[in-house]
């Protein structure tokens, strides 16, 4: 952030996870960006990306204004520039967004990518076409973060959005005493097949009450779809069938998805 820009307390923790993430995987820089959500025609219903993406290119991206909310290195953004959207990112993180920046000019996309919090951005109003949401919303200040997302919109503009998610019942199963203190620990090399968990300090999981108030910001939603019964909570997502199997159950258990699923996809228009 600029010199005579503030931050707040929990935003400055995100930060500084963030920019020990970007340092530490910096090999990125000479890793190919993976188009195949793009241009693989055969759709992987059952990934909630693939299924972001379906409504998305549904959209017809092409000359549209299109903002990436977190972008991180800037994944999400390559994929959509590519699609032949014009894209703008933002993340907290200067080191992430260097990567982005390299990565961008390695495979010939304009994109511009700027560092600021989600809940203070510094687009004009009335902007964008499309705001693209994954793994973002999290780690902001909903309320602040929806109303600058409804600005910076243009009227009738595509808000969608892709997150991890718990019921508030599920929650406190995973923070009771036993799953949080003797289960969990046990599953979670299991789940994250030894990695550290890409966790930060002060990041929660949406719940129900997120859902409707984000909800309250647009109009009735064009896609809204749950993922993740089991995978990612006791089993990795390596698993090609199992991840078929899981979709599949939260299809047939549809009317109580919203208690079992582990993420959430919606999307729709913005209220203005």
């Amino acid at each position: 952030m600029n010199n005579n820009e503030t931050i707040t307390e929990r935003q400055q923790r995100e930060l500084e996870y963030h920019r020990e993430h970007a340092r530490i995987n910096k090999e990125i820089l000479e890793k190919p960006v993976n188009f195949d959500v793009i241009f693989n025609k055969n759709r992987r219903w059952w990934n909630a990306s693939w299924e972001m993406y379906t409504y998305l290119l549904n959209k017809g991206l092409k000359g549209k204004n299109v903002l990436v909310m977190g972008c991180g290195f800037g994944d999400d953004a390559f994929r959509l520039s590519k699609a032949g959207a014009n894209v703008k990112g933002f993340d907290l993180s200067p080191e992430s967004l260097l990567i982005a920046r390299k990565l961008a000019e390695k495979e010939n996309l304009d994109i511009e990518f700027q560092e600021m919090p989600a809940e203070q951005l510094k687009y004009d109003d009335d902007y964008f076409d499309i705001v693209v949401a994954r793994d973002i919303l999290h780690h902001v200040e909903i309320p602040l973060s929806i109303s600058e997302i409804r600005r910076v919109s243009k009227p009738g503009a595509i808000f969608c959005f892709n997150e991890v998610y718990s019921h508030s019942i599920t929650d406190k199963i995973r923070n009771s005493d036993f799953v949080d203190k003797w289960l969990y620990p046990k599953m979670v090399g299991f789940v994250y097949e030894g990695k550290k968990p890409y966790i930060t300090e002060d990041e929660r999981k949406l719940t129900e009450k997120d859902i409707n108030q984000l909800l309250s910001s647009m109009l009735e939603p064009e896609i809204k779809k749950y993922f993740n019964f089991i995978v990612t909570r006791i089993i990795p997502d390596k698993f090609l069938a199992l991840r078929k199997l899981d979709r599949i159950l939260l299809i047939i258990l549809s009317p109580i998805s919203y208690i079992l699923g582990g993420r959430v996809l919606v999307g729709g228009v913005l209220k203005k």
